[in-house]
C-alpha cells in the first residue's frame, strides 16, 4: 500500500491527513515534535512555521517513507535478492512495528470504552516482533549467507524458514479480526486511522515479504 505524494501536495495537506494515510508519518511527527493528531488540522507547511523547523526537512523524511516496487526479482542473483529482502522488509519492520506498538498502545487507552477498540492488538505486535526478529536474525546470520557463498541445498534451514512464515500468517490473520480488517469507527481519530493504515501496510509488505522468500528464492536451494 503505497501512498504518493508530490512535495507541493505535502505541504498544503493537514499533518493529520498525512499521519492516517501515509504509514510511518506518525513517527516522523513525533520525531519533530508535531501534534498530528488533537493539533492536526493545521498544515505541513503551518505546522513547520509554528515550531520554526524546516518544511522541506521534513517533506525529505517523509518521501522516504514511499514504499519501494517489488524489483524484477527473477533477474536477480541470490545474493542480490538476500540483501534486497534485508533493505526492503527486515529494515522496514524493525523501523515500523515498534512505531505501531507505540499507536496501538495509545488508541487502545485512548478509546478504551470504545466497543470498536482494537483491544490486544498491541500485545499481538509486541508477540509478532519478537518472532519476527528471531526468524530475520536467522535469516540474516545463517541462511543468508549460506545463500550469497554455497552452491549447494539448503532443505532444513529452509524448511524452519518456510514453518515460520506460516506463523506469521496466523498474526496477519489474528490482526485482521481484531481491527475487522482494519475498517474505522465513525469519528476514528488520527492515531486510531494511523494505526490502521501502518497495520494495513504491514500486512502487505509481510506477504510480500513471504512471498518473495517462498516462491522466488528459497526454491533455488531447495531439492526439487
Amino acid at each position: 500500500m503505497t501512498v504518493q505524494f508530490t512535495k507541493a501536495s505535502l505541504q498544503d495537506q493537514t499533518v493529520g491527513h498525512i499521519a492516517a494515510t501515509l504509514p510511518g508519518a506518525s513517527a516522523i511527527f513525533r520525531n519533530f515534535k508535531i501534534d498530528f493528531c488533537c493539533g492536526g488540522d493545521v498544515t505541513l507547511d503551518m505546522a513547520a512555521k509554528d515550531l520554526g523547523l524546516d518544511v522541506f526537512v521534513i517533506e525529505q523524511a517523509l518521501s522516504a517513507l514511499e514504499s519501494d516496487e517489488l524489483p524484477a526479482s527473477t533477474n536477480l542473483s541470490s545474493g542480490e535478492l538476500t540483501e534486497y529482502i534485508q533493505s526492503r522488509f527486515h529494515d522496514t519492520h524493525r523501523r515500523e512495528i515498534p512505531e505501531l506498538i507505540l499507536l496501538a498502545r495509545k488508541v487502545e487507552a485512548v478509546h478504551r470504552d470504545n466497543p470498536k477498540v482494537p483491544a490486544g492488538v498491541a500485545t499481538l505486535l509486541k508477540e509478532m516482533e519478537g518472532e519476527l526478529e528471531v526468524h530475520m536474525k536467522k535469516e540474516e546470520l545463517i541462511l543468508f549467507p549460506a545463500m550469497r557463498w554455497a552452491d549447494t541445498t539448503l532443505d532444513a534451514p529452509i524448511s524452519q524458514m518456510r514453518y515460520d512464515h506460516t506463523d506469521h500468517g496466523v498474526y496477519l490473520q489474528r490482526l485482521a479480526e481484531l481491527t475487522d480488517n482494519f475498517t474505522l469507527p465513525e469519528g476514528a481519530c488520527r492515531s486510531w486511522q494511523a494505526l490502521y493504515a501502518g497495520l494495513a501496510k504491514l500486512t502487505e509488505d509481510l506477504q510480500d515479504h513471504i512471498h518473495l522468500e517462498n516462491n522466488v528464492l528459497f526454491p533455488r536451494f531447495e531439492t526439487v
